[in-house]
């Protein structure tokens, strides 16, 4: 399992951030700045979620689907995933297929750019 990031500062979205999008969560990815592999970042904010039952399922969803599909993550990036609503409304399937399609879609991006 990989290392979560816990600063606010990594939070914070750069030039160099490679961006996905789905309806359950957005997904933003960085080249990581350690040796040792990547790290992910959960967030779910209150603005969002209005209650704290709510924003604790979002984080638990996105973990899960982090587990299911870390194989697909590039060991060189971080990763920030930023849940959305409808997230409370998804089966575990379909957060996981559009989580393996937001990944791919970063791995697709990041080889493009690092071609140039």
């Amino acid at each position: 399992m990989r290392d979560t990031i816990k600063k606010h500062d990594d939070f914070l979205p750069t030039e160099m951030d490679i961006d996905a999008r789905s309806a359950l969560f957005f997904v933003r990815a960085r080249p990581t700045k350690f040796q040792n592999g990547g790290r992910y970042g959960i967030t779910a904010s209150k603005r969002t979620f209005k209650f704290a039952v709510h924003r604790n399922r979002a984080k638990r969803l996105l973990r899960d689907w982090i587990v299911y599909n870390e194989k697909h993550m590039r060991n060189d990036m971080d990763y920030i995933f930023i849940a959305r609503y409808p997230i409370l409304d998804a089966s575990r399937n379909d957060g996981r297929k559009a989580m393996h399609k937001a990944l791919l879609y970063i791995k697709r991006v990041h080889a493009k750019q690092t071609k140039q």
